[in-house]
């Protein structure tokens, strides 16, 4: 099964627990990448505050990067998971 693909998230239980867990990150990583950027956007209206605005751009560009790496990563598992079940079976005689 090829990586992306729908059906590696429906096999079982378990991987339908895991592309749950990863939603969940990716979601609260999203939120935490916008609510810096609100609130640095909102800092550089004050010259007092806009290093501070500055850092908060850049810690949300981080959490924005990471989110591709975090959906390459549950895919990458959910993909692993799959071969590791072919492989059980195999060795199994299934």
């Amino acid at each position: 099964m090829p990586l992306f693909h729908h059906s590696n998230r429906e096999r079982n239980a378990e991987t339908r627990r895991i592309y749950a867990l990863f939603e969940i990150v990716y979601t609260l990583v999203d939120f935490m990448a916008a609510i810096c950027f609100i609130i640095g956007s909102v800092m550089f209206f004050y010259d007092s505050l806009m290093r501070a605005g500055t850092w908060l751009f850049l810690v949300g560009s981080f959490l924005f990067a990471a989110k591709p790496t975090l959906r390459l990563a549950r895919e990458i598992k959910l993909w692993r998971m799959g071969k590791q079940e072919t492989l059980a079976e195999r060795l199994h005689g299934e």
